[in-house]
């Protein structure tokens, strides 16, 4: 997997990463890297190489926060990692954490998901 190269004129693409647990996003800010559900990893790795950048918005859930933002680093390959713990994960890839900060979820209620009826971002 390489690094991206900017590419002119494609879209950014942005997703919020659900972790069931702080320790994950922990272990992700400490290693640089992180592990999805083989379910998500299509859609993370065309957007990984159809877009310019990709930005991974991480929230634990029912924590009423965001933890920090992160830039896709990687494109997501074979490679498990144990950090985890949980046989459900796919495959590993690298991101470069941009912010590690807790913000409630009421900062960002201005903004809604057209590609989600609308709803707020949380």
């Amino acid at each position: 997997s390489k690094s991206p190269s900017p590419r002119q004129n494609m879209p950014v693409r942005y997703f919020i990463m659900k972790s069931s647990n702080l320790q994950n996003i922990e272990i992700s800010q400490q290693k640089g890297i992180w592990s999805t559900t083989p379910s998500n990893e299509r859609k993370l790795n065309g957007a990984f190489w159809e877009s310019s950048m990709v930005y991974l918005i991480f929230s634990v859930q029912g924590s009423g926060h965001f933890q920090g933002f992160a830039r896709m680093g990687s494109s997501i390959g074979c490679e498990k990692s144990q950090d985890w713990g949980f046989a459900g994960f796919g495959g590993v890839f690298k991101v470069e954490w941009i912010q590690k900060e807790c913000i409630p979820f009421q900062f960002a209620h201005h903004l809604l998901n057209p590609w989600n009826d609308n709803k707020k971002v949380q």
